[in-house]
């Protein structure tokens, strides 16, 4: 991970953003795991995208990753928390609020510590899954 100071402010790099970004907790999460995915399980650099911005009724959110298909169409949705957060009903609650708006059939939630992947089948049916799926396994 790229980092730099500015004053007492540390910067990370944003690989997805192309651009600088505050460290925090939640941020170092992300990029740890954005690397893990491009790397380990690789999922094309090209179809991923931080800080989505979605609308929910009339209140904008923004997801934190998408990941999308060959034809641009949204297909995961990844929200991080910083390390000292615990993943709880609440977390999921978020996620699955921000997939009204997206309706994607993939699912991430990550502390960095603990993660949790689910599949949603065409029924609405959750099936959590116990490691995260490489790319090539049908993402």
């Amino acid at each position: 991970m790229k980092t730099k100071k500015q004053g007492d402010k540390t910067y990370i790099w944003d690989r997805l953003r192309k651009q600088w970004v505050r460290l925090t907790p939640e941020e170092e999460v992300r990029q740890h795991f954005i690397a893990f995915l491009l790397e380990e399980k690789h999922y094309p650099e090209g179809l991923m995208a931080n800080e989505v911005c979605i609308r929910l009724g009339n209140v904008q959110k923004r997801c934190d990753t998408v990941l999308y298909d060959i034809l641009l169409q949204p297909r995961m949705i990844i929200e991080y928390k910083a390390p000292a957060v615990t993943i709880s009903q609440e977390t999921l609650d978020q996620i699955v609020r921000y997939n009204m708006c997206l309706k994607v059939p993939w699912l991430i939630l990550t502390n960095g510590l603990t993660h949790y992947c689910c599949r949603i089948n065409e029924n609405g049916e959750y099936a959590f899954l116990k490691d995260i799926p490489d790319y090539a396994d049908g993402i």
